[in-house]
């Protein structure tokens, strides 16, 4: 079940968008501002984020912002203004999509699902960092053309961690992500099957850096 969350300070708003997610198969949760966004943010995974813009002590911009430090879901933003301005602010800031109010949720409901299958599509590509290679269909990973076995949950922790390449993810949201909201493990669990696949890695175990305090990220230089 993909997760949407509704990001708005109207509360009649953020139900009727609920409302119609549900229907349409989205577990949701809502936010009444930004704070309060940002930190659901910190220690859930989303699939979508539908985002107001005009709201009260931070803005649906400086959220946008934050979000984008750590992660690349996509983002719809909602606003009561159609400026052409506001909408390119938006997209420099990685904003995936704009619909102005009053709006269709019919047509809200369209556009998250145009936007997940490009982002699901994305997401099952072929992805390189020099001779390691990943392959999501069909779940193996090769260095320098041999295949190397992980385990299920350390390839889901390395796709995870390639397809937000340079993005710096929490532990919480790992834990979040690859092993699902209903696991109630410890965050140390995570460090421990970093650990192990790194040692899976050999030479390219330097892709995964740790983020002291936070996470972990995957980047990639012609150095490894």
């Amino acid at each position: 079940m993909p997760n949407m969350l509704i990001i708005d300070d109207d509360l009649h708003l953020r139900k009727l968008v609920r409302t119609y997610g549900e229907v349409e198969g989205f577990h949701c949760q809502e936010a009444e501002n930004g704070e309060c966004a940002l930190k659901i943010a910190l220690k859930n995974s989303f699939d979508i984020l539908v985002l107001d813009v005009m709201m009260p002590d931070m803005d649906g911009f400086d959220v946008l912002k934050e979000i984008r430090r750590t992660s690349q879901v996509p983002v719809i933003m909602l606003t009561a203004r159609g400026e052409e301005y506001d909408k390119l602010k938006g997209f420099e800031l990685g904003a995936d999509d704009y619909i102005s109010k009053p709006f269709s949720p019919k047509e809200l409901m369209a556009r998250i699902g145009a936007i997940l299958r490009r982002s699901k599509k994305s997401q099952t590509d072929t992805i390189s960092f020099g001779q390691l290679t990943i392959d999501p269909a069909s779940r193996t990973v090769a260095l320098h053309g041999q295949k190397i076995n992980l385990p299920p949950k350390e390839f889901d922790l390395l796709l995870k961690l390639s397809q937000n390449e340079r993005v710096v993810l929490s532990r919480e949201k790992l834990l979040q992500t690859v092993w699902g909201y209903h696991y109630y493990g410890d965050v140390r669990t995570v460090d421990t099957h970093i650990k192990s696949l790194r040692e899976h890695l050999g030479q390219y175990r330097k892709l995964i850096q740790t983020v002291w305090g936070v996470g972990y990220k995957l980047e990639y230089t012609e150095e490894i």
